[in-house]
């Protein structure tokens, strides 16, 4: 048979016949005399075979593996890996849906913030501070730091923040806050800066001020996108007054000498 009755007859196109013959999955045969190629029904056999490994997504080196020997044990190893590679994306693919699910039903039920748990955003909330700029700037960062680092980011986020929600913390912290805003209208060099940098310092849990100093560190070594905290840093920065951004300078210096 022709090579336009063997695509037909397995359900291809010549295109794909040719193609197959180009890499090499598909031996070609002579030309007769004739100057056409003339397939017979193990070509046929070869290329459904080809066909039906290619749908079930092997790679061109697994489908030259699978086609190698003829006893099938090659193949079995291959579609035995397949099978697995699948069996590891089924199970992300549900961990991503249950976790679409919990924020469809958050969309449902009107939450404003539907991206983070209800833990993260009873933590967000205790943290506000009606009227206050900063305040609503430190949560904007907390919450993007929750959002990019998916569960496991959140729930670092939580932890590390969770002592600054202890009734006298939270209401000194609140009073940073109110601080802060004081000095928008501030020049950097304004007598408050420092000591409320100090303050700030102070407030820290360790762990906190830890991470913050290791990811400082981790930028300045070349360190991770992920882990790129002068990033963060110069982003937090750059949407404070002068005034305030001298605060956070002097806040890192504080930090940095409280960790030698």
């Amino acid at each position: 048979m022709r090579i336009g009755e063997l695509a037909a007859l397995v359900g291809v196109s010549t295109r794909t016949v040719r193609h197959y013959h180009h890499i090499g999955l598909l031996p070609e045969p002579a030309r007769q005399a004739n100057g056409y190629r003339e397939y017979r029904l193990a070509d046929a056999v070869t290329l459904a075979r080809v066909r039906q490994l290619a749908r079930l997504g092997l790679s061109l080196d697994e489908l030259r593996d699978a086609l190698a020997d003829d006893d099938g044990r090659d193949l079995r190893e291959v579609l035995q890996e397949l099978d697995a590679d699948l069996a590891r994306e089924q199970e992300a693919i549900a961990a991503r849906r249950a976790r679409l699910a919990v924020l469809l039903a958050r969309v449902e039920e009107g939450s404003g913030a539907a991206l983070m748990s209800a833990d993260m955003a009873g933590l967000l909330r205790d943290l506000s501070l009606d009227g206050s700029r900063f305040a609503e700037l430190d949560r904007q960062m907390l919450t993007l730091a929750s959002a990019m680092g998916g569960p496991e980011g959140e729930s670092a986020v939580m932890e590390l923040m969770r002592p600054l929600t202890e009734p006298d913390m939270l209401a000194r912290g609140l009073d940073l806050y109110r601080r802060l805003d004081d000095l928008a209208a501030a020049d950097p060099d304004d007598p408050r800066v420092a000591g409320l940098a100090a303050d700030l310092a102070g407030h820290i849990p360790d762990a906190m001020a830890s991470a913050m100093i290791d990811n400082s560190r981790d930028a300045a070594a070349g360190g991770s996108p992920a882990a790129d905290g002068d990033r963060w840093l110069e982003t937090f920065a750059a949407e404070m007054t002068p005034a305030q951004a001298e605060v956070l300078r002097l806040f890192m210096e504080r930090l940095r000498e409280r960790a030698s």
